[in-house]
């Protein structure tokens, strides 16, 4: 393992959060999608994108 010198930022946040859900476990393990919450998904991931590529914003504003 490298050291904590080393690590970039991203691999830091990593190692934190790996080592959070050892000791404090997983917190959504065992929960299970509501068809409700499924169906918002499913209809949410057939609407067009809302997002506005970073270009056209940096554009728009220049």
């Amino acid at each position: 393992m490298p050291q904590i010198k080393d690590m970039s930022i991203d691999d830091l946040e990593h190692f934190i959060e790996q080592k959070l859900l050892e000791v404090l476990g997983d917190p959504e393990a065992g929960l299970q999608l509501t068809d409700e919450f499924k169906k918002k998904l499913e209809e949410r991931l057939r609407a067009p994108s809302k997002r506005i590529p970073h270009e056209e914003v940096l554009n728009r504003f220049a």
